[in-house]
């Protein structure tokens, strides 16, 4: 595979002052020639007026972070990184190729997860070309490539993950492991753009959610496993209490201070205390006082 190497080029400011001391002598050597009559002169003016042009068109500019790819007869002579002015063969034809830094935001597709939901995604991409020689001859537009390569990346990651999981904790999903599928994606974006020569500086899902048609049916569930969740932990917290509250009853901090319950006081205690612990609402408690013998 072709890449990337360093074009034989020359600082172009000593050119360019020669060049002008060159184009003012060939202008000198017309006047005098002219005036004198002398053929010589003239042919050794015109000689360095087709000097002076060649020199001219040999020069190039680059500016920071810009490199020249250098092609002779469409062979291609190595590529030129330093900014400035410069000069080089005039048959050399020269393609200038940005090495800045860009980034750009993918369309939002709609795709089907991994659990077959569909799901709406976009991500922003960061990168730069680092080898000018694959970017200018490895792909046809690399921009394009780039571009069409990351949509299609973005697709394949919504495919291999679910967009949430409701029953196992330990499976990586696109909400709650933002982190490793980014680094995924990056990983897969960079194994795509190698051949065109660029570098994936960046990669990071900006949009995700469920598509329009599933949204209001997936809040539902999300909002049901969240209240089971919650009601467990309140049971939980609920359990514990009520066994330290009969152990505490029982046991007291004397003989005489000590209340003992048979099963069936523990189970009428725990279930009331249970019910004023995990309800909803507040409980209305009701003083049992017995019955008045008149």
């Amino acid at each position: 595979m072709l890449s990337e190497s360093r074009g034989r080029s020359l600082a172009g400011v000593p050119w360019l002052v020669s060049d002008i001391v060159l184009g003012l002598g060939t202008i000198a050597l017309y006047i005098v020639g002219g005036i004198r009559g002398n053929a010589p002169l003239i042919i050794a003016a015109a000689v360095l007026s087709l000097l002076v042009v060649v020199i001219g068109v040999s020069f190039f500019m680059l500016q920071p972070n810009q490199a020249a790819v250098l092609m002779l007869f469409g062979d291609y002579r190595g590529s030129d990184r330093t900014p400035g002015l410069r000069i080089a063969n005039p048959l050399y034809i020269k393609k200038k190729v940005s090495l800045r830094v860009r980034n750009f935001t993918t369309q939002t597709s709609k795709v089907n997860d991994a659990n077959g939901n569909p799901i709406e995604i976009a991500a922003v991409v960061v990168w730069r070309v680092t080898d000018t020689a694959r970017a200018t001859f490895g792909v046809d537009n690399f921009v394009h490539y780039v571009h069409t390569q990351s949509e299609s990346a973005i697709r394949q990651l919504a495919r291999s993950y679910p967009y949430d999981s409701f029953d196992h904790t330990d499976v990586t999903t696109l909400i709650g492991d933002t982190s490793e599928v980014n680094a995924d994606l990056l990983i897969e974006l960079q194994e795509r753009a190698t051949e065109a020569g660029v570098e994936i500086l960046e990669a990071r899902i900006t949009d995700l959610a469920y598509a329009p048609e599933i949204a209001e049916a997936m809040l539902r569930r999300q909002q049901a496993a969240a209240i089971v969740a919650a009601r467990a932990k309140i049971v939980e917290g609920a359990v514990l209490m009520v066994r330290e509250a009969i152990e505490a009853l029982e046991e007291g901090t004397d003989e005489h201070d000590s209340i003992q319950l048979d099963a069936d006081r523990k189970a009428t205690f725990a279930s009331n205390l249970m019910t004023v612990i995990a309800s909803d609402h507040p409980t209305t408690p009701v003083v049992n006082v017995g019955t008045l013998n008149r």
